[in-house]
């Protein structure tokens, strides 16, 4: 039998025998569930107690050929027979195979990249027999986690010195407030999140009708409450106190401010206008006829409300994570996020509301949320390969890098796409996929008097703010991945029905450099020749290059949180020189350059080493 020169075997894998662990999806090696002769299971270790143990459960994974780096083909690296290894999963009695994700049409096959078109599976098995097969395959064998993701908006983050702690003395004190959220002229403020912060746990809840919510903190007095927070639905700003004076005999009344009594969004929204990060960006100042005409953009999210006003334009999308019963469910947007993004990148250029970076572009909304997963987004960056698309805007991230997910990332790149990842918010290290180097990271910035001092969006604010009232944020991850920065604090943009929020995260930043590229890729002279209107990496690595090129640096802190800075729209479609811009400084100082396609180092392939840039591509 041929061997490649890893010593692995030009056919599949053997898949074991099942064992008895294998074969219940609820069982393990130590369970100690006994099954009675009525149907019913008890636990042998819990006498007098009906039910059972809890073990661990069948847990799904990704299952792709591993492409070999550019070169080990040549030295004879044997690709997978994975048609054969899938017919065995399928098979198996204690393997489920639960999706198929690969080519939808004859364009997708054409694609270079994922198992040379014979695309990923999604299966549920035990991790004894993942970890099997993921040691048969000898090294050609992907077999991960499907691991679920995360969409990038910033999380409220508990005052100094509140713990996780809970009080253990039953018959210790209990502060009951009664919070009342109301907003113009006292009008009750329903589905308004609130949350309470003591020295322990928190307490939280949602306003019902009469705008109202009861909190227990448990082992606190008011003597001990640290923060009160409030996230209105739509329409308002959010409120923050610090130290408040809580009253357990009475309610405790936040009159929140509407968006519309800021001066900068006075009239808003019957009134259009532009958002300060769109504004910071120069968009207000570029020509009326560059709208992104004519370019793609798929929003990889929670879908997009075309009840809004200012998104019935959006006429295209795919629900994935209902694709099954419901592929046209795209629309549909219980969390707001996509809608939010979708405003930020393509809100259409009418008298109210807000104008989007490239209102005529074709937008086409992938749900993913709630409850995206790796193969999820395999799957939906598949849709935007078969569509076309040029720009993929991300406000999503996982907790490990993805090889599977890496190897699509570069297959869209091979196929002109452009992804766009926020940078993630943990306040830690780039997360994944934004710490991938085929794609462009982008980090979150926010800007002094573009929010109410009570609002949330001050807790945001770092000791970094330059002569401009630019600072880095706090929730905004960093590393060298960064490629640049943009709005990320106390962006307004649509929330459905049709309604507006101010929300934080690099979720929010991240569309702003999404509408910028389809505006360079529309209309930047670069994009109209041959050389850069073919669709391939050498675009996507062009389109990163201008957009990188046209950034000012912002704040007065580590480069590593903002890239190169601040992109400018004007510099970006080619109307203006790098000496026309309004601030001094230009370029951050140190050089990059363009990744390579694949980087062993950073999937984590190889022993993790990453030399000083800049650096050439690696050969084999």
């Amino acid at each position: 039998m041929p061997k490649n020169p890893s010593g692995g075997s030009t056919t599949p894998p053997d898949l074991p025998s099942p064992s008895p662990a294998d074969t219940d999806a609820t069982a393990t090696a130590e369970s100690s569930v006994t099954p009675q002769s009525n149907g019913s299971t008890a636990s042998t270790g819990n006498a007098g107690h009906a039910g059972r143990n809890i073990g661990a459960r069948k847990k799904q994974y990704v299952i792709a050929p591993r492409q070999a780096p550019e070169g080990l083909q040549a030295l004879g690296f044997q690709p997978l027979q994975f048609d054969a290894l899938e017919q065995a999963l399928r098979n198996s009695s204690d393997i489920e195979v639960v999706d198929k994700v690969g080519p939808k049409s004859v364009l997708g096959a054409l694609a270079d990249g994922m198992g040379g078109g014979h695309g990923v599976l999604v299966a549920r098995m035990t991790e004894q027999k993942a970890t099997t097969l993921h040691q048969q395959g000898q090294g050609r064998l992907l077999v991960e986690h499907d691991q679920p993701l995360n969409l990038m908006e910033a999380a409220l983050r508990q005052p100094a010195m509140v713990t996780g702690v809970a009080p253990t003395d039953s018959g210790g004190p209990v502060l009951n407030a009664v919070i009342s959220v109301v907003g113009k002229d006292g009008a009750p403020q329903a589905n308004a999140e609130v949350s309470l912060f003591g020295s322990m746990l928190p307490a939280s809840g949602v306003t019902d009708a009469n705008g109202q919510v009861t909190l227990s903190l448990f082992g606190e007095t008011r003597e001990t409450v640290r923060g009160l927070y409030v996230k209105p639905k739509a329409d308002y700003w959010s409120f923050y106190q610090r130290d408040p004076d809580i009253s357990p005999d009475e309610a405790n009344v936040v009159a929140l401010r509407a968006l519309s009594d800021w001066p900068a969004l006075s009239g808003f929204p019957r009134q259009r206008c532009y958002g300060w990060g769109q504004k910071a960006m120069r968009l207000d100042q570029l020509p009326g006829s560059y709208r992104g005409q004519g370019v793609k953009i798929a929003i990889i999210d929670s879908g997009a409300a075309t009840t809004h006003d200012n998104l019935r334009g959006i006429r295209a999308g795919f629900d994935i994570i209902n694709k099954k019963t419901n592929p046209n469910g795209w629309d549909q947007d219980t969390l707001g996020h996509g809608t939010h993004c979708a405003g930020v990148i393509a809100a259409a250029d009418i008298a109210s509301g807000i104008r989007g970076f490239a209102p005529d572009a074709e937008v086409h909304a992938c749900k993913l949320f709630p409850g995206g997963q790796v193969s999820q987004l395999i799957d939906a960056l598949e849709y935007c390969i078969d569509k076309q698309i040029d720009v993929v805007n991300l406000s999503l991230g996982g907790a490990e890098v993805s090889e599977a997910l890496e190897q699509q990332i570069i297959r869209a790149k091979r196929a002109g796409i452009a992804c766009v990842v926020a940078a993630g918010n943990s306040g830690g290290p780039v997360q994944y996929p934004a710490s991938s180097p085929n794609v462009l990271a982008v980090a979150a910035i926010g800007k002094l008097d573009e929010f109410p001092a009570d609002s949330y969006h001050a807790q945001t604010l770092d000791s970094n703010v330059d002569a401009y009232g630019y600072f880095t944020a706090r929730f905004s991850c960093f590393g060298p991945q960064v490629a640049v920065c943009a709005p990320g604090v106390a962006i307004t943009s649509c929330v459905p029905p049709n309604n507006f929020a101010a929300w934080d995260g690099t979720s929010m930043a991240t569309p702003h450099v999404t509408g910028l590229a389809a505006l360079c890729l529309a209309h930047h002279p670069d994009f109209q020749t041959p050389q850069y209107k073919t669709r391939g990496p050498e675009r996507v690595e062009r389109l990163f290059q201008v957009i990188r090129a046209s950034a000012r640096r912002v704040s007065l802190g580590d480069q590593s949180r903002t890239g190169y800075g601040l992109p400018d729209v004007l510099l970006s479609v080619g109307l203006n020189t790098a000496a026309s811009q309004p601030q001094p400084q230009q370029l951050r100082m140190m050089p990059m350059m363009a990744a390579p396609a694949y980087d062993p180092f950073a999937l984590g392939v190889l022993p993790y080493y990453r030399p000083p840039m800049p650096y050439a591509p690696l050969t084999w």
